[in-house]
């Protein structure tokens, strides 16, 4: 019998980031697939804060929740080692929501092929490429509009100032947190400003703004509220602020909203199915061409896979944070 590990709740953490024995590694039996099933071993698993929120009781977000006593999940991908689903065969690479544990068996249907070639890397395939691009697709962005995008050199932030550049652009800032994430916004993400949001927000925006991209909220958006233009747009994917605090931390100038006729939108990308097809086309073609640059952070083992998404939550790493089994 094969025996592989994963990742399950053992109790919902009473803070916003996990106490040890919140979570346990455990060695388990892994089954042969079943008719119409797969069994994959994984390769890279998507690492990103999401997975604290699935731990906890938040009600405010429409997501399911990882349940006590269960194996957690998330975005991966991995090596077809045994298929009796006639759609998948042994050595295919496949994208698969089987996350936080060395073998996954399930459904062939659940299992998507993937092409190798498509990335200079197969890890990839798990970039928030496509948070960024339907963020920045429903921003509307116009030729010379100044953007300006929080968490510039996370996994999001990094690849949203870029499209955004690509989209007609005139000026991209990002707020990043540290002064080598400056550096790195400025000098590899061709981002015109930068600045470390530990010496304050407002002041260093520099200028209005058309659009604003949030997924930290808290003072950014407050900051931002009040330096968009009339009838500037807020596209926001997270609020990193708040779930890393556990208190909410709204914006003190929401009438400023009504007075300057601002939009706010927040999305998930499973709404937006119509942009995949445009999305992969030209998403695939940026990186492949160099246009865009895929910034990643790779932590090796599970064992390491809960701290890894502290550190992503925290503002440790650059760049999506991917983990290699």
């Amino acid at each position: 019998m094969r025996t592989g590990r994963l990742v399950r709740l053992v109790s919902r953490p009473a803070q916003r980031v996990p106490d040890p024995g919140d979570v346990e590694l455990v060695e388990v039996d892994v089954r042969d697939p079943a008719h119409g099933e797969v069994l994959v071993r994984n390769l890279y698993m998507s690492i990103d804060p999401g997975a604290l929120l699935r731990m906890s009781d938040l009600s405010a977000l429409d997501i399911p929740h990882f349940e006590t006593g269960e194996p957690l999940w998330s975005d991966a991908v991995g090596e077809v080692v045994e298929s009796r689903y006639e759609g998948l065969a042994a050595g295919d690479l496949v994208w698969h929501r089987y996350g936080w544990r060395d073998y996954a068996v399930g459904d062939g249907r659940q299992f998507r092929r993937l092409d190798p070639h498509a990335y200079p890397s197969l890890s990839h395939h798990l970039s928030f490429g496509v948070v960024a691009y339907i963020g920045i697709e429903l921003a509307r962005i116009r030729p010379g509009d100044t953007v300006l995008v929080s968490s510039a050199a996370g996994g999001v932030g990094s690849i949203a100032g870029q499209i955004a550049r690509l989209r007609g652009a005139g000026r991209v800032i990002g707020s990043v947190g540290s002064p080598e994430k400056v550096r790195f916004a400025v000098e590899t993400l061709g981002y015109d400003a930068a600045f470390d949001y530990h010496d304050g927000i407002a002041p260093q925006i520099g200028g209005e703004l058309d659009v604003y991209f949030d997924s930290v909220g808290g003072e950014h958006l407050e900051a931002a509220i009040d330096a968009l233009r009339p009838r500037g747009r807020i596209v926001m994917c997270g609020q990193t602020e708040q779930v890393r605090s556990g208190v909410p931390t709204g914006p003190r100038n929401m009438l400023t909203v009504v007075g300057k006729r601002l939009s706010i939108q927040g999305f998930y990308t499973f709404d937006h199915p119509e942009l995949m097809p445009k999305f992969e086309e030209e998403f695939t073609h940026w990186v492949r061409t160099g246009r865009i640059v895929v910034p990643e952070t790779v932590v090796d083992g599970l064992e390491n896979g809960v701290d890894a998404a502290v550190g992503q939550l925290t503002g440790r790493f650059t760049g999506k944070v991917v983990l290699r089994f």
